[in-house]
């Protein structure tokens, strides 16, 4: 029997050429409504003479023999197969290197797919970057429609430097923080210090590896948007749902009348005023699409009606601090008909996200 230990060069080098393994996927939950809305895609290797070996494994061999790269760019070929079926409504998170990012077969793997809008790019980081290489294809890649999540946040992984320095649209909780949040005080104060500056940075936080009901709960009423783990679904075959006891489960404890608007967000990617109307629909799920200024400050809102006319829809804009009663109270005063979403942004001003109307009066009628 081969030496695994001696021969990882053979079994990796054997692994590229013969694509001996697969592509998983394992649903991101939407807390608040209970409902999937992205995938992390996760590489699952073919056991070494029957002996199976854990997918970080085979990474750490890959970078400690020059592979990473090789190995990074095969498995995002693989996991980005399918993102055409992606379902409506959905994101797909892919986890790359950071010097993976600077080479030529993953920048070649990323431009085969042309308009990455729905696309995260989770940095696995494991070695201090060099920002000013890294940050011009970070921006290209951001222009291409891709955004970016910092894994590890709070473990001391993802130094914040890093975060500050690449400003990503999500920020991963360490499963450490997560394990027993519901039975630890000290974690909770955390992970509610984690969201205060994730909404400084217009980041959303999403718990990784929660297990339990109590976890999920606890963590829904910390105002933490997203979550994956396997109490809501293991990693599978696309694009599954999730664990029917999780959906009867999760959230009971939460109480909407105290809650803010963090959890009921829609985070739909605005226009830039000036663009062309048309990509307004390019990649949108819903009919609605904010349109926002240089600052990233709404200034309206687009639908189908609207660009037809030429002219922009004036909807509500309120703080994400905003009870869900306050929103109503001052949509039940403002002028014109209540169907234009609601537009919520941060203490600067800035567009975090939109809050439908039906999902407003859902919430309010205890429905969450």
């Amino acid at each position: 029997m081969p030496d695994v230990a001696t021969d990882w060069g053979v079994h990796l080098e054997r692994t590229l050429a013969e694509r001996s393994f697969e592509s998983v996927y394992q649903p991101i939950v939407d807390l608040s409504r209970r409902t999937v809305v992205g995938y992390e895609a996760l590489t699952r290797f073919a056991p070494i003479d029957g002996v199976y070996h854990a997918p970080d494994q085979w990474f750490a061999r890959a970078r400690a023999l020059d592979l990473s790269a090789a190995l990074d760019a095969a498995a995002l070929s693989t996991a980005l197969e399918g993102r055409g079926n992606l379902p409506r409504n959905c994101f797909l998170s892919v986890n790359l290197e950071p010097e993976s990012l600077l080479a030529a077969e993953v920048q070649h793997v990323l431009a085969q797919h042309g308009n990455l809008a729905g696309l995260i790019i989770e940095i696995t980081e494991h070695e201090r970057w060099d920002w000013p290489v890294l940050q011009p294809v970070v921006d290209r890649l951001r222009r291409s429609g891709a955004m970016f999540a910092v894994d590890d946040a709070g473990a001391g992984h993802a130094g914040l430097q890093q975060v500050l320095e690449l400003r990503p649209s999500i920020l991963k909780l360490d499963r450490a923080l997560v394990e027993g949040i519901d039975d630890d005080e000290a974690k909770r104060a955390l992970v509610e210090m984690l969201g205060l500056f994730a909404n400084r940075l217009d980041a959303w936080i999403l718990a990784e590896g929660v297990e339990t009901g109590g976890e999920a709960r606890v963590l829904a009423n910390l105002e933490v948007p997203l979550a994956q783990g396997y109490f809501f679904a293991r990693p599978g075959a696309p694009w599954q749902g999730l664990d029917p006891g999780a959906v009867r489960d999760m959230l009971e404890s939460i109480d909407v009348g105290r809650a803010t608007l963090h959890q009921f967000l829609d985070p739909v990617t605005p226009l830039l005023e000036g663009q062309p109307v048309i990509a307004a629909w390019g990649a949108s799920v819903t009919r609605w699409t904010p349109v926002v200024d240089t600052d990233n400050r709404p200034v309206g809102m687009l639908s189908p009606e609207s660009a037809f006319s030429n002219e922009l829809a004036n909807g509500l804009i309120v703080n994400v601090t905003s009870t869900l009663q306050e929103v109503a109270a001052r949509l039940s005063t403002a002028p014109g008909d209540c169907v234009v979403p609601v537009l919520v942004t941060d203490d600067g001003g800035r567009y975090l996200g939109m809050l439908p109307i039906r999902r407003l009066l859902h919430a309010l009628s205890g429905g969450h």
